[in-house]
């Protein structure tokens, strides 16, 4: 998938002089996921990982827990009235015995890049019971300064960011600092739906013992795709919100905020982090 940057033409004023140039922004494009040939949900994403990020974002629903569950994942010819294929349709298949939730309650099948899934009818309905329910008890401690070199460790490896200064970033650390997986994305819940769904490709759900960080703030959607895939410490350079702290003291999950230099605020799980 080449589509992940494209050009465009600028008019660039510095200095009070103008100037025509090409700049390079990120791509951003729908992507329809779709769950044994039924549309589920619509989100607009940066191109690449579709499959990572179908996946993590059915195990973030609930409907997928181990790689057995999938029988393929797919993306679906004749896209087009002509017959060609965006590459924009991806179908995920479950395996047989797997059983498929209803999809036509309780949803709207509109995701946008900025607020992850929207028009939940109820807060119980996003408290998705998961299949690894045992964060509270994972015994998981980072030492308070490898926690804060994540943000740089992170920005240095988001190669696409320094093109476009666009992208969303989710990264995925042992407790000891070392950085398994960056994905990047125009949005923050796909950025880790697409970490999630490298995860449950390679067999390695739950995430016990891991570092999710996140680029931006720590909504409840986020904290609940960690809970999802049984992470233990959630780590966001910006705010959470109440509803996040809320799940995160309820899941027995850590949750940071406001992670900068060498601060930060400790919203839930502070025993996790040591000094």
């Amino acid at each position: 998938m080449g589509r992940v940057t494209e050009r465009r033409r600028v008019v660039r004023i510095r200095n009070g002089g103008a100037g025509v140039r090409p700049d390079t922004l990120v791509a951003e494009e729908p992507l329809e996921i779709r769950l044994n040939g039924k549309p589920l949900a619509i989100t607009m994403r940066t191109p690449g990982d579709d499959f990572a990020l179908a996946v993590g974002f059915l195990v973030s629903e609930g409907v997928l827990a181990a790689a057995s569950d999938v029988q393929a994942v797919t993306y679906c010819e004749g896209a087009t009235e002509d017959g060609s294929n965006t590459y924009n349709v991806v179908n995920v298949q479950l395996a047989a015995g797997v059983r498929v939730p209803d999809i036509t309650l309780e949803r709207n099948v509109y995701t946008t890049s900025s607020c992850g899934l929207c028009g939940k009818a109820s807060l119980d309905a996003v408290r998705t019971a998961t299949r690894f329910p045992g964060i509270a008890a994972d015994p998981a401690r980072v030492p308070a300064e490898v926690l804060c070199a994540m943000p740089d460790r992170l920005r240095e490896a988001q190669k696409v960011f320094d093109r476009t200064g666009g992208l969303h970033a989710a990264g995925l650390f042992t407790a000891q600092g070392e950085l398994l997986d960056l994905r990047e994305d125009v949005g923050r819940h796909n950025a880790v739906d697409k970490i999630v769904g490298r995860a449950f490709q390679a067999g390695r759900l739950p995430l016990a013992g891991a570092v999710l960080l996140v680029s931006g703030r720590a909504s409840f959607e986020l904290v609940q795709k960690a809970v999802m895939a049984g992470i233990p410490v959630l780590a966001a350079v910006s705010a959470p919100s109440s509803l996040a702290v809320d799940l995160a003291l309820e899941s027995g999950m850590t949750l940071v905020g406001f992670l900068r230099g060498p601060d930060m605020n400790i919203y839930a799980g502070e025993e996790r982090i040591t000094l």
